[in-house]
């Protein structure tokens, strides 16, 4: 039997891809029930292959599931890159398999505008707040005081 080819999601990230894959669908039924692939098998092993247009493809990673549904992250991608995926699926006992369509998305870069524009917010109501906060106590007398003190008070 062929397995495959699994079916493939993908998000982005700072700096990362979301892979999301469901397994294939088997065709054997035990009691009327259809089984999944991890019923027969027990264990899968799957490969990530990853590519950019400038590059050739890559075997990125090989890991082994359990479940039907998965997700792994792969990091340390540059960021605003086009990276393509595609997911083999294969068992110890069966090689055949088709590997899933390439999917496409652009690794996300940390937006670094929306700090920018934090800091220049939080610099702004600081220093609002410096300028409210002396104002109310050079009204009130405490700093730059233009008449001395009363004898008393001294």
């Amino acid at each position: 039997a062929i397995l495959g080819p699994p079916e493939v999601n993908i998000s982005s990230c700072p700096k990362c891809l979301n892979i999301t894959v469901k397994l294939p669908k088997s065709h054997l039924r035990k009691n009327g029930k259809l089984l999944s692939l991890i019923d027969i098998y027990e264990e899968l092993d799957y490969e990530i292959r990853l590519k950019t247009p400038e590059e050739e493809v890559k075997n990125f990673l090989r890991e082994k599931t359990t479940r039907e549904i998965f997700n792994t992250v792969l990091e340390e991608l540059n960021p605003n890159r086009n990276y393509c995926v595609s997911i083999i699926i294969s068992a110890s006992l069966n090689k055949n398999s088709i590997s899933s369509p390439w999917k496409c998305a652009t690794a996300d870069s940390i937006a670094q505008k929306d700090y920018r524009f934090g800091t220049v917010i939080g610099a702004v109501c600081f220093s609002l707040s410096i300028i409210v906060i002396l104002t109310c106590m050079y009204a009130a007398g405490f700093i730059l005081q233009q008449n001395p003190l009363p004898r008393t008070l001294v």
